[in-house]
């Protein structure tokens, strides 16, 4: 019974440990704050936090508004390439187009001369 309640304790301060650690990480970053801004003291507690709390937010929010420009100028250049792609596509559908036109008028006219060459040696041999 000691021995399972020696242990249930030892658990107890591992756990209750783990929850202080982010706990005091806030406490120390909130005295890092403090002290890198002596020349401005707050006038009471209540300032003290709402700065220690824009500051954070500045931090935090700078390296988001970071992320999201270099991905706005990553997605606008990807739109610029998307634009020029279509337009090279386009480009080679209509030469496409003219070469598929040329080609079918190639087709007909040697497809006429082969049918005037055919019937051509039939009138020869008719009048021998």
């Amino acid at each position: 019974m000691t021995l399972l309640k020696t242990r249930n304790t030892a658990e107890h301060d591992r756990n209750q440990s783990m929850e202080t650690e982010p706990v005091g990480e806030i406490r120390e970053f909130v005295r890092r704050d403090v002290v890198s801004d002596p020349g401005h003291p707050p006038e009471n507690e209540s300032q003290l936090v709402a700065g220690n709390v824009n500051s954070l937010l500045q931090r935090t929010t700078a390296t988001s508004v970071q992320e999201i420009d270099k991905l706005i100028t990553e997605l606008q250049t990807l739109s610029n390439m998307l634009h020029d792609e279509s337009s090279r596509v386009q480009r080679e559908i209509v030469q496409y187009s003219t070469f598929t036109q040329a080609t079918l008028r190639s087709t007909k006219i040697i497809a006429e001369s082969l049918e005037q060459w055919r019937k051509a040696p039939d009138t020869q041999t008719l009048s021998d």
